[in-house]
């Protein structure tokens, strides 16, 4: 079985009976790779591989005329009478001899600027040649990785199933797809994926899309981490300088312009390389651009290059992309990682009959038998022959799969890694069960240390069991959270048990129960991290806490596309807590904290709501309006980008109280929209408001509407737009209306990276402002301006922000440093 498999892998890379075969090479018999091959007068063309090897799909003998180009080279144009199958067809091509005798050069104009003028003056109307097609679309991803680390700190990373070899180096991805693609500008693409094969995974199904790969260079903007401006963008002139270099004929006679583009600032998000436009037409017949990581946001990512070919049709006069490659780079502890996407665009139909159901919300979905096509049809199909590295890895890979998958396999594995270490009651341990998929994990008791000041210290070890199923992408885990604090010398604990049902409307169903501490505020605005540092070393307690025990049962489920639904019921019965400790590490050692009374800070006697029971009900909903999907066979999965605003409802209500005045009827909207303004960054709007219904007015202190106010000068997130970074955590709590609103534009680098010296530290400003609104209290607002993206080199994750806040004219100021990884921590 092992033998065949391997003979078989290895006829993946032969060509199919119906190809143009043959291998494209210099002068000098070195391969060429990535030439564009295309059969003159159509749209049916592929590319060579790394090794200079092609595959030209023709399934009719006749004579063809086939061209073949590639930058550097003279464009090849050869007559093919394919009388037999296969056909081959080697190639040789001549370096490009250029010249600029066609280009008459001024002393006062740079003749550069002026072509790449009128390729801008003609952008749109280049661009609307192709702006609804059809084709068929090849991909293909390789990630290699080489200079791994055996260890990384205290953790063993050298074990990746046996793909990385002794020296650390090895094949991290391999996969292809074949499809059918639908596109219309701006923003309407439909993906059929009609074939997947990924290296090492029989029933694995590639993420290679066209998505992905929609590098359009005749829009203003190529979407990243921050949008990089295209050098014929309506205002590339602000972002580069043009060379022209040479000029040339191709084939057909159309004068070509080598012009070489180069970023006036590092800083900026822009490219550096060639472009290569058709004199009079003003279409792109080519480019080789890279960029930085820095520059997009990508701090891992050292380089990425993208190159592409345009195929002519003489017959439509249309210059259309049929190959485009990205090669890039990356590095993180010493290893290097690095890769090329290949994808290869043919049979386009520039007139397509699109109606109304042509598009939808679903921009991709695979056949239902894509990942089983037979050895014969990826040899026929296959545009790009495989290389040897690749053909390697699909037999390595596959012998190896086809022990990995055994029980004696994963037995073995999971023997090696289920080893119980001296320090894992203190650091947590895993016990896998692979062969069965099911794991029991427990944090062990240092991951949620903490201190309070009702508990002093406190420790709340969690131990769950989970069962998924991999081929349905659901679960099954029920689990125990325990929490014991000395000061308090109580012992509580929660059960849990969740369900998750389908992986396509993701129905979830969640019991959970027991008895827990928890803060006033749900949305835990106080780190515990940050609280144990504030109240040992400052004598800042400002986590308030009560105690809850419970029984709830929520849903939660996606039932249309962009709706969402969720739900719960419980009984709670609450009660109030008090400080039972003062101990402090460095300041007043036993002096006394503040109170745990969220309404009198000095009162140590007064609970801050009566001991009661009672029920609780809440249902809420979302809407994400336009929300694009993928549907796999394994699920849907949502893209997150959309150019609506998202809109939350909730409405919840407290009856059947013991204490009659705590019965409430609570409802609140939300609103969040973000926009991308061209590469000027990120425009992030929150906002919030609602109101309590014919409620008593003295409910429990726990059911009144919070805001996530911040003492400790420390932020948490990567964005503020949920958060009062000057507000006391209790201050303006309400059981009456309320709006508050939040707007942070992070301008990712646009100003910063036009300032010397600050443009060499990639800072990015971020200014934002924040407004909450409460009965019978003057309007509370904050103005704030800050920097983001700092730290060293690959690792920034800190963000330091100047914030000042009125009511009633001013009232405070302050600065906010922001740790973005400790809610990783919490």
């Amino acid at each position: 079985m092992k033998y065949a498999a391997v003979v078989l892998l290895l006829l993946l890379s032969l060509p199919g009976f119906a190809q143009v075969t043959g291998k494209v090479t210099d002068v000098n018999g070195k391969p060429v790779p990535y030439a564009s091959v295309i059969i003159a007068g159509t749209y049916n063309g592929t590319s060579s591989n790394a090794e200079g090897e092609y595959n030209l799909n023709v399934k009719t003998k006749a004579t063809y005329t086939i061209i073949v180009q590639s930058l550097g080279f003279k464009t090849f144009e050869a007559i093919a009478d394919v009388n037999k199958f296969p056909f081959t067809l080697n190639v040789t091509l001549q370096e490009e001899s250029y010249s600029l005798d066609e280009v008459v050069i001024s002393g006062k104009n740079n003749p550069a600027n002026d072509i790449i003028k009128k390729a801008i003056e003609s952008r749109e109307a280049n661009a609307a040649k192709t702006a609804s097609y059809t084709a068929d679309f090849y991909s293909k991803g390789l990630f290699r990785i080489k200079d791994v680390p055996t260890k990384f700190l205290w953790f063993k990373v050298r074990n990746l199933q046996n793909v990385i070899d002794p020296s650390g180096s090895g094949v991290l991805y391999l996969s292809e797809t074949v499809s059918e693609i639908k596109s219309q500008k701006p923003d309407k693409l439909n993906e059929h994926i009609v074939a997947s094969l990924t290296s090492g995974s029989d029933n694995g199904y590639s993420f290679n899309n066209a998505a992905s790969a929609d590098f359009d260079f005749y829009e203003n903007y190529i979407p990243f981490e921050v949008n990089a401006v295209s050098p014929i963008a309506d205002n590339a002139f602000t972002y580069y300088n043009y060379t022209l270099e040479s000029t040339f004929y191709d084939v057909n006679k159309n004068l070509i312009n080598k012009i070489k583009v180069a970023a006036k600032r590092d800083s900026e998000p822009s490219f550096n390389g060639y472009i290569y436009v058709v004199e009079n037409s003003w279409q792109l017949y080519a480019l080789s651009l890279s960029i930085s990581g820095k520059k997009i946001q990508q701090d891992l990512l050292n380089t990425l290059l993208i190159q592409q070919n345009f195929g002519y049709n003489t017959t439509e006069k249309i210059w259309s992309k049929n190959v485009q490659t990205l090669d890039f780079e990356a590095s993180l502890f010493g290893a290097e990682l690095s890769g090329r996407f290949s994808y290869v665009y043919s049979n386009y139909n520039f007139n397509p009959a699109f109606d109304r159901k042509t598009f939808s919300n679903e921009v991709l979905n695979f056949a239902p038998d894509a990942n089983k096509k037979p050895i014969s049809y990826w040899r026929q199909e296959r545009p790009i022959p495989l290389t040897a590295e690749e053909r390697n890895d699909y037999t390595k890979k596959d012998s190896i799969e086809l022990v990995i998958n055994t029980k004696a396999y994963k037995d073995s594995l999971d023997k090696k890694n289920n080893k119980f270490s001296f320090y894992s009651p203190v650091i947590g341990y895993n016990y896998n069960n692979s062969y069965e998929n099911w794991t029991l994990s427990y944090t062990g008791i240092i991951k949620k240390l903490g201190f309070n000041t009702v508990q002093a210290y406190a420790f709340a070890p969690s131990i769950y069991f989970t069962k998924r199923d991999p081929e349905k992408v659901t679960y099954t885990t029920v689990g125990t959270d325990l929490n014991y604090g000395f000061a308090e010398k109580r012992f509580r604990a929660t059960g849990t048990i969740s369900r998750k049902f389908n992986n396509f409307s993701k129905r979830i169903i969640t019991f959970t129960g027991g008895s827990t501490i928890e803060q006033f505020n749900p949305e835990n605005p106080i780190n515990r991290i940050v609280n144990s540092i504030s109240s040992l070393f400052f004598k800042d307690n400002y986590m308030k806490l009560y105690d809850n025990q419970f029984a709830r049962l929520s849903y939660q489920e996606e039932p249309v596309n962009g709706v969402y639904l969720f739900g719960t019921f419980e009984y709670t019965k609450k009660r109030s807590l008090f400080n039972n400790t003062n101990f402090s590490t460095l300041k007043d050692l036993y002096d006394p904290y503040l109170s745990n009374n969220p309404w009198a800070p000095d009162d140590y006697t007064t609970p801050a709501f009566l001991k009661h029971d009672m029920f609780k009900a809440s249902i809420a909903t979302s809407f994400m309006f336009g929300q694009k999907y993928q549907t796999r066979p394994n699920g849907k999965f949502i893209i997150e980008e959309t150019k609506f605003p998202k809109i939350f409802l909730k409405y919840e209500k407290g009856f059947a109280s013991s204490i009659d005045d705590y019965n409430f009827d609570h409802l609140s909207a939300r609103v969040t929209y973000d926009v991308t303004i061209g590469n000027k960054g990120n425009l992030g709007m929150s906002f919030r408001g609602g109101t309590f219904l014919d409620s008593g007015d003295n409910i429990a202190f726990t059911d009144y509407r919070h805001f996530n106010g911040n003492q400790t000068y420390v932020g948490k997130s990567e964005r503020y737009l949920n958060v009062f970074n000057l507000l006391p955590y209790y201050t303006h709590s309400t059981n009456d209306k309320y709006f508050e609103a939040h707007i942070e534009h992070n301008f990712n680098g646009y100003l910063t990276n036009t300032i010397p010296l600050i443009n060499e530290l990639d800072y990015h400003l971020v200014a934002g402002y924040h407004l909450l609104t409460i009965p019978e209290r003057n309007p509370y607002m904050e103005f704030s301006v800050g920097l983001d993206n700092l730290g060293w080199g690959k690792f920034r994750f800190l963000r330091i922000d100047y914030v000042r806040s009125y009511e009633s004219g001013f009232r405070s100021q302050g600065l906010i440093f922001g740790l973005t990884f400790l809610d990783i921590l919490e």
